[in-house]
């Protein structure tokens, strides 16, 4: 690949990546994905927020994956408080069978 294309394709360096990962109950899985594609219209207009896609496992049944970069931490943790106060992420439980599983990552290369 020609570098001119790798650098096309690479995100900044001092940016954080969030994976967001649940299980979801498959009896709900229409609805929620519903629901989270409505919500994603805000989180991708928040401040911080350069991207953010929703995917379904093709080998867990019912797992689904927000695949996020954003400028900082803190602009996620921010957004994330403010799903909270709004009563999003309780709405959520409703469809969610799993804890929560969040990681942060830094790029390294």
């Amino acid at each position: 690949m020609s570098s001119d294309k790798q650098n096309a394709l690479s995100t900044p360096n001092d940016s954080v990546f969030v994976i967001l990962s649940m299980q979801v109950d498959l009896a709900k899985m229409d609805e929620f994905l519903i629901m989270m594609r409505e919500a994603v219209e805000d989180t991708r207009a928040w401040e911080g927020c350069q991207m953010l896609d929703i995917y379904v496992d093709q080998d867990k049944p019912g797992r689904v994956v927000f695949y996020e970069i954003w400028t900082s931490r803190d602009e996620y943790e921010t957004y994330f408080k403010w799903r909270e106060d709004a009563g999003f992420i309780e709405k959520m439980a409703d469809f969610i069978t799993s804890e929560l599983d969040i990681s942060f990552l830094s790029k390294e290369g």
